[in-house]
């Protein structure tokens, strides 16, 4: 039999959700809030179905309190909400798939302080609290830090996606460590297979998978602060701290043993076609790095936790950096202050206003309230559990800096680097485009 990560929570995780469960608002605390006659409006990404999903979660709000709420998504999100709030008709309520956004914003006095109620419940009611305050946190005109964001709806990128039956044929355990998943990688070698599938090309946008693989590994190498000092510049591209984790990237992605068609291959293989290998008989590949959407490309009719499965990727047990997670997540901020604005923001952190989405379909909380089993897959709720387990939470970095990098250089200094150029080069270059747009 082998060992699944889908097969529910753990006993941690629920003495966790129950312990904090009491701290949590829930349905009462609304029904005798009459909020007949308001208009909440809400503006953010969300089309078709997610759309729907988040519909579902206004739907009992409305009816405890007589408010009407109107959602509007827009696949322009980013450029209508600075039209909108600059031109002083900002919604009650915009929805943010990203911190930078919600930080310019606020540094411009577009966005409306949550308040230190908000800011203790976070705390006290997320999983790795300080995180999600943290990132929900920046500074307005003056430079004075105050909580801006509340997130809801995460997504977590720190996963390794594997064929159950095929590491059960080759009597593979689930590595604990990273020191344990170099192991396993040299031990799928020396019994003539190859550990890893990787691919990097997306378009216009090739290399961004790499960008990925290099944020988990500076949260497993570095601390947190060091991680937010890169995403920033403050820790220069061209740190030794940072080539050091693009060189642990080459052990899995240049290594010409490790890799599906050798390095060559890498940037040439199309990430939505990288994961294939897995599914080979034999395996070109025993593991696959990626975030929790990459199922949406596994062969049609996979049955996860059966045929497909997933762990987290570790840390190195010798660095003592705890269980970071690297993922993304939308935030709520208020843009236009109201009553019903303060109560649909209060309404989120309820444990029903999460359940809701859980129990549908593309939805993972942080919440340490909710009960694990209300998430519509096993899948979904593996993935839960990494989250409430996670001693840190970190943003994907590529999108916390500015265009240029993240969507730039960062990409194809990554391509440059699976092709045979140094790290330190690729490392400066970066460093370069960071230097021409201060």
């Amino acid at each position: 039999m082998h060992k699944t990560m889908l097969a529910g929570v753990s006993a941690a995780a629920l003495v966790l959700g129950m312990a904090n469960a009491a701290s949590a608002q829930t349905m009462a605390d609304f029904e005798a809030m009459d909020l007949s006659g308001q208009t909440i409006t809400v503006f953010g990404p969300w089309l078709t179905e997610d759309q729907e999903h988040f519909e579902a979660v206004i739907a009992p709000f409305e009816e405890a309190t007589g408010a009407d709420v109107q959602y509007a998504g827009s696949d322009s999100f980013e450029q209508q909400i600075v039209i909108d709030t600059q031109a002083g008709s900002p919604p009650n309520i915009a929805i943010f798939p990203q911190p930078g956004l919600a930080a310019d914003l606020a540094a411009r006095d577009l966005l409306v302080p949550l308040g230190d109620e908000t800011r203790e419940w976070v705390l006290e009611n997320y999983a790795a609290g300080q995180s999600w305050v943290d990132l929900g946190t920046y500074a307005n005109s003056a430079g004075e830090d105050d909580l801006y964001g509340f997130f809801y709806k995460v997504d977590v990128k720190s996963l390794v996606w594997y064929v159950p039956d095929n590491f059960a044929d080759a009597g593979y355990e689930i590595p604990e460590t990273l020191e344990d998943l170099l192991a396993l990688s040299e031990q799928i070698v020396a019994d003539g297979g190859t550990p890893w599938c990787i691919g990097l090309g997306s378009g216009a946008a090739t290399g961004w998978p790499a960008t990925d693989w290099v944020e988990d590994l500076m949260l497993r190498i570095n601390t947190p602060e060091d991680y937010d000092a890169w995403v920033s510049n403050e820790l220069p591209f061209n740190d030794p701290k940072v080539i050091e984790a693009i060189e642990l990237f080459g052990t899995f992605a240049r290594n010409e043993d490790w890799v599906d068609g050798g390095s060559a291959a890498v940037a040439s293989t199309d990430f939505r076609d990288s994961p294939g290998g897995l599914f080979t008989v034999p395996p070109r590949c025993y593991m696959h790095h990626q975030a929790s959407f990459i199922p949406s490309f596994f062969p049609e009719g996979t049955e996860l936790g059966v045929d497909a499965d997933f762990f987290y990727m570790p840390a190195f047990a010798e660095r003592d950096l705890g269980q970071p997670v690297l993922g993304a997540g939308t935030l709520f901020a208020i843009t236009q202050d109201s009553e019903g604005a303060r109560a649909f923001i209060d309404y989120l952190k309820t444990v029903e206003a999460n359940e809701i989405w859980m129990g549908r379909a593309g939805m993972l909380t942080p919440h340490t309230g909710v009960n694990p089993d209300a998430y519509a897959s096993a899948a979904a709720r593996g993935q839960g559990e990494i989250l409430l387990n996670a001693t840190t939470f970190r943003f994907d970095g590529s999108d916390l800096m500015p265009g240029a990098v993240g969507a730039g250089s960062f990409w194809t200094g990554m391509v440059d680097y699976v092709g045979g150029a140094s790290a330190e080069d690729v490392a400066n270059t970066i460093q370069q485009s960071w230097d021409a747009i201060k």
